[in-house]
């Protein structure tokens, strides 16, 4: 049996609007043209270009007025987290913005979980720092280090925190994979994030926003460099 192509031509046109859009080619607020100019200068039927804007509806990117037409919303001014994803794979310079925000709310986490986390969830973040040691491959490692910053974000009690640490990891989920560089080493991995367990679990909340904050910049200056 023939292998299916993995892109569809929905998803191309879908690809190619989404491009246009966030290069300015169709500013925000404006109108696209009329769906029958659309379809003919894409060369393409009308119903295969509904679900390309139904796609790019969903994604935040274009609002449909019966009877007006299809504009493009502001996404900037109107949008939320959700379309970071989109943006770092249309530029990876987003990367640089969500890990300024990565730091902040890091280190206000583990300050929090400092003062509020259970002996329950000690011993949780303990085991956790110890599959990073015992992680194998960057990729396991990663994934490993990601848990205890999800844990960490459950010892504050606050389920926002915890809304926020998956916000931020998915929204760098498409480079994900450039972004190894703090991992490639199992034991430095987990080396380098001990601090930050050792202070929650020491209840000292002043010690692990510092050690966070280190921490944070630290894969920060790698994963960058890594990308770059």
């Amino acid at each position: 049996m023939e292998a299916l192509p993995r892109e569809t031509i929905v998803d191309v046109l879908e690809d190619r609007l989404r491009t246009d859009i966030l290069n300015g080619l169709h500013p925000a607020g404006s109108y696209l043209p009329p769906e029958r100019q659309l379809a003919d200068g894409y060369g393409i039927t009308r119903t295969t270009l509904k679900h390309a804007f139904g796609r790019l509806v969903q994604a935040g990117l274009l609002e449909t007025r019966h009877g007006v037409g299809t504009r493009v919303r502001d996404y900037a001014r109107l949008g939320g987290a959700d379309l970071l994803p989109m943006l770092v794979r249309h530029d990876a310079k987003w990367v640089h913005e969500i890990f300024e925000v990565r730091r902040g709310v890091g280190a206000l986490i583990a300050e929090r979980a400092a003062t509020r986390a259970t002996r329950k969830q000690h011993a949780e973040l303990r085991a956790l720092l110890q599959a990073v040691r015992e992680a194998d491959g960057p990729d396991a490692v990663q994934l490993a280090d990601i848990e205890v910053h999800r844990a960490l974000a459950r010892a504050t009690g606050n389920r926002v925190y915890v809304l926020l640490t998956n916000t931020l990891f998915n929204a760098y989920l498409p480079v994900r994979s450039l972004l190894k560089g703090p991992f490639t080493d199992p034991a430095a991995a987990c080396e380098r994030l001990a601090p930050v367990v050792e202070a929650v679990t020491d209840g000292d909340a002043c010690q692990a926003h510092a050690a966070a904050d280190a921490y944070l910049r630290a894969t920060e200056r790698i994963m960058l460099d890594d990308l770059a």
